[in-house]
């Protein structure tokens, strides 16, 4: 097995194995994948997909490419065939890709949430000193709505928070949702796996990334909501979704404003994003959510999603001794998906 750069290679020794890792997507987790692994294509066909992959009988087997974003670097996608030995083929990869990474100049991080199929890369990251975060891939099967809705209409006035508006997102609350991120996991775990939530600007980037790029399906307007107080123009919640399969939908964000959390706003909005995707045909919506935030998932589990798969994001800094002899190499950027 010959490990080389992804820059040497063109989309048809790689498509077999994309094609592979799409039927993954579509059968566990309910995902179209093939938009995303498409850009891979087009990439690699440019030349421009850093990274490395693993080549037997010069066909791809498993392959990882990352992204440089300012002063962090982001492992895109790491996928090796289960038809190979994968955790040993995964350690080899991602060794190669995070040694070019840690040679740039001036990265502080690498983040990585990778969802594996078929072994886990838990012991491929720790062995490379990434902090391991848990993290669970929930789904809710819509199934027939219950009959009896006095419960979901009584929610609609969360108890302890009367007055507060529900409103479907519109462009305009870009910057105040950014603000309302900033705020919601200033002092929360996921602001330690995305940096992005720990800043308005790193918002900002991450909420255009999951509505105007595909990277994370097609966004619906009509399906997302936010929550805020009379006669302001602050939010104190939001639920963003997307689509990513036909009848299929996915929660991108779901956040309230701290001070206002455990009155019930997040599942009102969740109760609304369902009842506009039933609208709209669509038969399920799945969410990912840190298992160490017990809350959060305790009340997916009340409204009734199931966990349907586990995987680690994973965050490495540099010690004293990496900062001194990280001191040569070349950053190469590229598009991604998440």
């Amino acid at each position: 097995m010959l490990i080389v750069d992804l820059r040497q290679l063109n989309s048809r020794q790689i498509e077999p194995l994309l094609a592979d890792e799409a039927q993954h997507w579509r059968d566990e987790l309910r995902w179209d994948y093939r938009s995303s692994l498409e850009l891979i294509k087009k990439f690699v066909d440019a030349k421009s997909l850093a990274g490395c992959a693993a080549l037997e009988n010069n066909q791809a087997v498993g392959y990882a490419f990352y992204v440089i974003e300012e002063h962090k670097g982001l492992l895109g996608g790491l996928y090796v065939s289960p038809r190979y030995p994968q955790l040993e083929v995964a350690q080899k990869l991602l060794g190669l890709t995070l040694e070019t990474l840690r040679a740039i100049p001036r990265i502080e991080r690498i983040e990585a949430q990778l969802v594996p199929f078929g072994c886990p890369f838990d012991q491929a990251l720790s062995e490379q000193g990434f902090r391991l975060y848990p993290r669970q891939f929930m789904l809710l099967e819509f199934g027939q709505p219950p009959e009896n809705s006095e419960a979901a209409k009584a929610r609609a006035e969360a108890p302890g928070t009367p007055g507060l508006s529900l409103e479907r997102w519109d462009d305009r609350c870009f910057a105040p949702c950014a603000r309302l991120i900033q705020l919601a996991y200033a002092n929360h775990m996921d602001g330690e796996i995305n940096d992005q939530y720990r800043s308005e600007s790193g918002a900002m980037k991450f909420l255009k990334n999951i509505i105007i790029l595909p990277g994370c399906g097609q966004f619906q307007a009509h399906a997302s909501f936010v929550l805020r107080a009379p006669h302001s123009h602050e939010l104190l919640g939001v639920v963003l979704t997307s689509a990513v399969a036909p009848g299929i939908g996915h929660t991108t964000q779901i956040c309230v404003m701290p001070g206002y959390q455990g009155h019930g706003l997040g599942r009102r909005l969740i109760d609304a994003t369902i009842a506009a995707l039933r609208k709209r045909n669509f038969s399920a919506l799945s969410l990912t959510v840190t298992s160490a935030n017990q809350r959060a998932v305790h009340l997916y589990e009340d409204i009734g999603f199931q966990k349907i798969k586990t995987f680690t994001a994973g965050v490495w800094q540099p010690t004293g001794r990496d900062c001194v002899i990280s001191g040569s190499g070349r950053a190469a950027g590229l598009l991604t998906p998440p």
